[in-house]
């Protein structure tokens, strides 16, 4: 499986303002844009599609910019990427809630892709927003240790 670019920016942008959600009541995009060092263009697609499914808040006027609609812990890296990158299945017959395939009773290695889809679903479902401030902190916490 392979994340887009669209995917993976669409991470850091719900990051960004989970991690500057008590900083500022409304993030502008060009902060984040800068901040991420991505083209505020690119972000300004990307937001669209947030925005539209509920995930991020938008705020028009002289104090206007974004915000997390809901708490970083509502947030699973699974709900941002499946919802830039469409179906998160490693084959195309796992797509649907019932394996369409014709092969899929006698296919030797289906076991396989669904083996690998249930670990990728289970990992991406697994880790939220917060789980990654979270994880960063205690990254800078270790980096800063000295004796």
């Amino acid at each position: 499986m392979y994340i887009s670019t669209k995917g993976r920016y669409a991470l850091r942008l719900m990051l960004d303002l989970a991690e500057n959600k008590d900083s500022e009541q409304n993030i502008p995009l060009k902060k984040v844009a800068e901040r991420q060092d991505i083209s505020l263009k690119y972000l300004e697609q990307i937001i669209t599609s947030l925005c539209k499914a509920g995930f991020v808040k938008s705020i028009r006027g002289a104090q206007g910019g974004y915000r997390l609609a809901g708490e970083p812990e509502d947030y699973t890296v699974a709900m941002i990427l499946s919802l830039t990158e469409g179906s998160l299945a490693p084959i195309s017959c796992l797509e649907d809630e019932k394996n369409q395939c014709p092969r899929a009773e006698y296919c030797p290695t289906l076991f396989v892709w669904e083996k690998l889809y249930a670990s990728m679903k289970e990992t991406l479902d697994g880790i939220t927003l917060k789980d990654i401030i979270e994880h960063e902190k205690s990254m800078k916490n270790i980096a800063d240790y000295v004796i």
